[in-house]
């Protein structure tokens, strides 16, 4: 796999992604792994285009470090065709998604930050996949609670999903 920078210098222009990229925090959950978002963004994208249909990002108006024209944001949102036949010199890497695009007839390059991608699906078709607002503390679970009955006792914590070996 190329690095960021690598796969940056491909786009014609990349100096503002690069730019873009200092200022933008890591995409890393707590316990220090990689956010899975890019991973499943670009295959959702792979899907969508093998399947001969147009893939669409559904991204924050409003995300730190996001440029596209101002015209673009609508409700706070942008809707951006992502096809192969609409853009150029796309690059999705584990911080963002880049590519050059035209608006009103003139080409411009866009950045996109990986946290304010909120989904990507098919046009024709609708689908795709959301992806949910990333915390950065752990998620809570049911092993950490305790549920109350209807006497007011508490009950044990219920036991989540478990694996066992079979021979």
């Amino acid at each position: 796999m190329r690095s960021r920078e690598a796969s940056l210098r491909l786009s014609v222009n990349s100096a503002w992604a690069l730019d873009a990229l200092e200022s933008v925090p890591k995409a890393m959950s707590s316990d220090g792994m990689p956010s899975t978002k890019p991973y499943l963004l670009r295959a959702m994208h792979e899907w969508i285009v093998d399947s001969n249909l147009t893939p669409h990002l559904l991204v924050t108006g409003e995300a730190p470090g996001l440029e596209v024209p101002p015209q673009a944001i609508q409700d706070g949102q942008v809707v951006l065709n992502v096809s192969p036949s609409a853009i150029r010199d796309l690059v999705m890497d584990n911080d963002g998604v880049s590519f050059v695009a035209r608006f009103g007839g003139v080409s411009q390059a866009v950045w996109i930050p990986i946290a304010a991608v909120e989904g990507i699906y098919a046009r024709e078709n609708g689908r795709g996949m959301a992806f949910p607002e990333e915390s950065d503390g752990p998620s809570p679970s049911s092993d950490q609670s305790t549920d109350s009955d209807a006497d007011g006792e508490e009950s044990k914590p219920s036991k989540g999903p478990s694996l066992r070996v079979i021979k």
